[in-house]
């Protein structure tokens, strides 16, 4: 995969840890790095709202206050009249946050020090005249919940805010956000803008935190760039699903775009296989063949026209099972890529079909849907299949998978798709708002692309086929994933942009993955391929 240093999202620990080496190994003081921290944002300042003469400046006593103070100070030199509210006292103010609220004050800057929650009321009428509102509360590092003196200056901000129409600039991550995971304990501020420094952070681009951070500007404080090849966590961005695509020639023929073979289907549930296949051909396999329950086939034979089916031996219930399995091996032979799981239902027989077809299968592979939870019931499986796997739970399956409850879950999302990729030996897309893809060699992705819209049925069935379809076209397996979970969310984004975000089904979705790549192309080039 071609990784884009810019695309590089740090955690907190990380982000401490480039700070550390800077200072200690490359040799730039601290002070220097808040002064172009302060100098960035004050950048941004000047661009966007070089109009705005008065601004209040919400300060922490740790370094992010500090480079609140030194934003304040930049804005006085240029004329502006500039209020920073300390939540604390200026004896408990250290270091280099010292040194810049010194400056502050001697620059004609004024400071308030705030301790007490009814302080803060009586500021309402000064905060509603403003014409900005910095927020410099708490860095990236918050770990625990907000309470006090900085819980009601976040809600009063963003009272203020909402009432008033006045701006709100983060400093480096909204105050209230966990920077390495997007968690929210109590409240947060919701800025129009953030400005962060060096490398954006999980925390911007993982919900909910993401909600918090409006426009995101990442700006270059002088930590080396040779640092920053020890973060292993990126956004698939459109850039990035660019560089994933692979070009096809103008000679090329079906059988060189690979062959798919999908196990889905069952009563009731013939509609997610259905899904399946055809997004498998959307997203450019050759040749797509649907396995599915013998007692079925004519129902899928009307049901799909460009698709292949092949009907195996079912069991009374009309599912795969053990009278299904000889027949199943059989048609890997001379697959290029195994979607399985999709409506095949659940139960012992069922469990005994996935648990062959896992240790048979050769080529790439995705597991999803029933399958998943096949697999859950049956986890020693992980440690014996042979094939390059692809899981693609939901968070309820993930759960399953891994024995921690969803609420927990959903709390590290990048975290724990990190731990288990690496424990199961499998590559992980725990979909969701910005799923994740983890590998199991530690490197992760948090996808950009999406909408809310796409909390309908059949989304996932659309995953598996446009993944199942890449893996055909002889895509490495995380590339596959990557650039799978991106075109769904993009043809998602096509589908709301023309229909509305409410009321859209997996069947727009699946319609519009040839415009995803035929989109990139236009936007970076003017062209299509």
């Amino acid at each position: 995969m071609k990784l884009f240093w810019k695309n590089r999202l740090a955690s907190a620990e990380e982000m401490r840890e480039l700070d550390r080496r800077t200072i200690e190994e490359f040799g730039l003081p601290g002070e220097l790095l808040m002064e172009a921290a302060a100098r960035g944002v004050f950048n941004y300042l000047e661009r966007e709202y070089a109009h705005v003469d008065d601004a209040l400046i919400f300060c922490g006593k740790g370094n992010n206050g500090g480079d609140g103070f030194a934003i304040g100070r930049l804005l006085l030199n240029r004329g502006a009249e500039v209020t920073a509210i300390l939540l604390g006292k200026k004896k408990d103010v250290k270091g280099d946050a010292k040194l810049n609220l010194d400056r502050f004050l001697k620059s004609g800057g004024e400071l308030l020090e705030v301790e007490r929650e009814s302080e803060l009321d009586d500021l309402l009428e000064r905060m509603s005249g403003s014409g900005l509102v910095v927020d410099a509360i708490f860095g990236t590092g918050l770990s625990s919940a907000v309470t006090g003196v900085a819980a009601r200056a976040i809600a009063l901000i963003n009272a203020v805010s909402l009432e008033c129409g006045m701006p709100v600039i983060a400093v480096d991550i909204p105050s209230g956000v966990n920077g390495s995971t997007g968690e929210v304990r109590g409240d947060a501020v919701r800025a129009d803008a953030t400005v962060t420094f060096g490398l954006a952070k999980v925390g911007h681009y993982t919900y909910p935190g993401a909600h918090y951070v409006g426009e995101l500007e990442v700006v270059d404080i002088g930590i080396p760039s040779s640092f920053c090849e020890q973060i292993r966590t990126f956004a698939v961005s459109d850039e990035t699903a660019l560089s994933l695509i692979q070009p096809r020639p103008a000679d090329s023929h079906k059988g060189g775009n690979g062959h798919a073979v999908i196990f889905a289907g069952s009563p009731g549930k013939t509609g997610a296989a259905a899904l399946t296949g055809l997004a498998a051909l959307r997203a450019g396999a050759g040749l797509v063949t649907l396995a599915v329950p013998a007692s079925l086939n004519d129902i899928f034979e009307a049901k799909v026209t460009e698709v292949m089916t092949e009907p195996i031996p079912d069991e009374a219930s009309r599912k795969f099972g053990k009278k299904s399995i000889a027949a199943a091996k059989k048609i890997l032979a001379g697959k290029d890529a195994i979607a399985l799981g999709p409506g095949i239902g659940m139960g012992d027989e069922t469990d005994a079909f996935v648990k062959e077809i896992l240790l048979a299968a050769r080529v790439p592979l995705v597991l999803d849907a029933d399958g998943l939870t096949s697999l859950s019931r049956q986890p020693g499986l992980l440690k014996k299949i042979k094939a390059p796997l692809i899981l693609t739970p939901h968070p309820g399956e993930m759960s399953r998978l891994c024995g921690i409850k969803t609420a927990n879950l959903q709390s590290d999302r990048l975290g724990l798709a990190k731990k288990f990729a690496t424990q199961w030996g499998a590559i992980v897309a725990l979909k969701g708002a910005r799923t994740v893809i983890a590998h199991p060699d530690g490197s992760a992705f948090i996808n950009l692309s999406g909408n809310s819209g796409m909390a309908a049925a059949g989304m996932g069935d659309a995953l598996t086929g446009i993944i199942a379809g890449l893996l055909a076209q002889h895509y490495d397996p995380l590339d596959a994933a990557a650039l799978g979970v991106y075109i769904h969310g993009k043809a998602g984004d096509l589908a709301a942009e023309k229909m509305g975000g409410v009321g859209i089904i997996a069947s727009d979705l699946i319609r519009r993955i040839p415009l995803v790549r035929k989109w990139l192309f236009e936007q970076f080039f003017g062209q299509n391929e």
